[in-house]
């Protein structure tokens, strides 16, 4: 039985959501979560930076054999999809740049991964995550909830497709 170590990553500008889970068969355990709160304050570029910084000692951190990042989906709010798809693009080089393998899921794939039902809400998102991964406590905020969903979601995936492959 092969032996995964996730990185989740849902991405922001203003907080990107981190998640790590080791994944052994059809188990998974939490290893760590945590956000990056980026100040409105500082300039865009500053903010790009923080998060490609904090993703790359993520990484250096945890050694993740595997990441899995959150697709774009449709914004009404241009201005505030590009900033997130830039967020996305550091993130995605920084993991690209560590030489991780990159799974890419739709928050639909990974409500119907957590859930079993792709229009489940974040409480019960949230709800499933703490059983899944048998924590005391929900994972707060948000974010990092999601990003662990992604791992877990993302593990899932990743070995399905080289099982496949």
């Amino acid at each position: 039985m092969s032996f995964l170590r996730v990185l989740g990553v849902d991405p922001g500008y203003g907080r990107t959501g981190l998640g790590v889970v080791d994944v052994t068969g059809g188990d998974a355990t939490w290893v760590w979560h945590s956000v990056i709160d980026t100040s409105p304050e500082s300039a865009f570029v500053e903010r790009l930076a923080a998060v490609r910084n904090d993703v790359r000692e993520a990484i250096r951190r945890f050694s993740p054999t595997v990441a899995c990042v959150e697709s774009l989906f449709f914004q009404t709010n241009a201005k505030t999809a590009m900033k997130v798809g830039m967020a996305r693009g550091v993130i995605m080089l920084a993991l690209a740049d560590a030489g991780l393998p990159i799974v890419e899921v739709t928050p639909n794939q990974v409500k119907q991964g957590i859930a079993g039902w792709g229009n489940a809400d974040k409480k019960q998102v949230q709800a499933m995550v703490t059983r899944l991964l048998k924590l005391a406590n929900p994972p707060k905020p948000d974010d990092a909830a999601d990003a662990l969903a992604l791992a877990i979601v993302g593990g899932l995936v990743h070995r399905q497709s080289r099982s496949i492959g």
